[in-house]
């Protein structure tokens, strides 16, 4: 394996990463940031959720900035608020010791005023989710004219996310750019319409770990109950479990209400992320699981995409998800950063028949338990 000066990355960087606990290159780092530091091609880059992808193009990105410019060089496009907080945050992390870089994330909940005001100073990237970005190009509020690179960051998940026109627009208006990165856990038809529209033919692809984009440190196992037996499993694996941290995945927002209010009367520490849910109460319920005070979240699928929690020990299928691409983003929750994880499906007769297929689909085995 190969080092990170050995692949051409700054001095100063490396000193970033090395804060972060980020020491030896992950497979995708080490073969993304050479090839994107030494070229000003396109890229489609294929890994697992959680495998450092954001510092594979962070990296190279943060090199190709003109700090002494004040233009936006880098775009980088994010499905979620909490995806382009995290990004936004770890460049800042990376940059600890180099020349001013600034960053600025721009995301739908939060009064557009406030970021028209922070996009007039001084900005070389800007993290946005496409909704929002568009407002503000609409506005003239953001000037992406000297705009280098763009980067579409988990790209499955912003187009199950009925993001595909807003993608589509933002590619069209900014054809100046030199250099497309997409980075994606899963390669579904819609985003292969979009690099075969918008990016250039000879493309480089990377695919790491082959045909299986599912984590292998994940150990996989299901345990096979009627509906009105889910709740009681549940709460005997939190049991067995203690104090361990992990997600419980729900198929409906009012499956996330209804589990997340039989849990509190349990006297469980767990709380509900859910579309319905108005941002201030989301980030209030996100916060406290971050910071450790919530044992369990409980959430929809599209509720926790982008979601970058630390040390989660594991995730719960409570119920079955209707996609297997959503199996693997419940999936790549855990077991991020090269940490081991451990995911657990609930399934009743009528949901084995969606097991089987994820575990012929994601190349994966889940292994029968008969009790936790």
């Amino acid at each position: 394996m190969a080092s990170f000066k050995e692949l051409g990355v700054d001095s100063n960087i490396i000193k970033g990463l090395n804060e972060l606990g980020i020491i030896d290159p992950s497979p995708i780092q080490e073969k993304v940031i050479p090839l994107l530091l030494n070229s000003q091609e396109d890229l489609v880059g294929q890994a697992q959720t959680g495998t450092g992808k954001t510092a594979a193009y962070g990296v190279p990105l943060l090199q190709k900035i003109n700090s002494k410019s004040k233009m936006v060089q880098g775009l980088i496009l994010c499905p979620t608020r909490e995806l382009g907080q995290q990004v936004a945050k770890q460049l800042f992390k990376f940059t600890k010791y180099t020349d001013k870089i600034f960053t600025e994330a721009v995301y739908g909940g939060e009064p557009i005023d406030r970021q028209i005001d922070r996009l007039k100073r001084p900005t070389h990237i800007v993290v946005a989710t496409p909704g929002r970005l568009i407002d503000l190009l609409k506005r003239k509020a953001v000037d992406l004219s000297a705009v280098k690179t763009i980067i579409l960051d988990e790209g499955d998940e912003m187009l199950s996310m009925g993001f595909k026109a807003e993608l589509e627009e933002i590619l069209s208006f900014v054809t100046e750019a030199k250099s497309k990165w997409l980075f994606s856990a899963t390669l579904p038809h819609g985003i292969k319409n979009i690099v075969n529209m918008h990016f250039s033919a000879d493309a480089h692809r990377i695919q790491v770990d082959g045909q299986n984009v599912v984590n292998s440190k994940i150990e996989h196992r299901y345990l096979l109950c009627e509906e009105a037996e889910k709740l009681a499993v549940l709460v005997q694996f939190l049991k067995v479990t203690k104090e361990e941290r992990g997600i419980i995945f729900c198929r409906t927002k009012k499956a996330v209400e209804k589990l997340s209010k039989q849990l509190q009367a349990k006297n469980i520490s767990a709380d509900g992320i859910q579309g319905d849910l108005k941002q201030l109460e989301r980030e209030k319920v996100l916060r406290a699981f971050k910071n450790g005070k919530l044992k369990l979240l409980v959430a929809t699928d599209l509720a926790a995409r982008g979601l970058d929690i630390p040390e989660l020990a594991y995730v719960v299928h409570y119920q079955m998800p209707d996609h297997d691409e959503y199996y693997t983003h419940r999936c790549g929750r855990t077991a991020r950063g090269g940490k081991e994880g451990y995911s657990l499906a609930l399934v009743n007769s009528q949901e084995l028949k969606s097991l089987r297929f994820f575990e012929k689909k994601l190349g994966i085995h889940l292994e029968q338990v008969r009790a936790v």
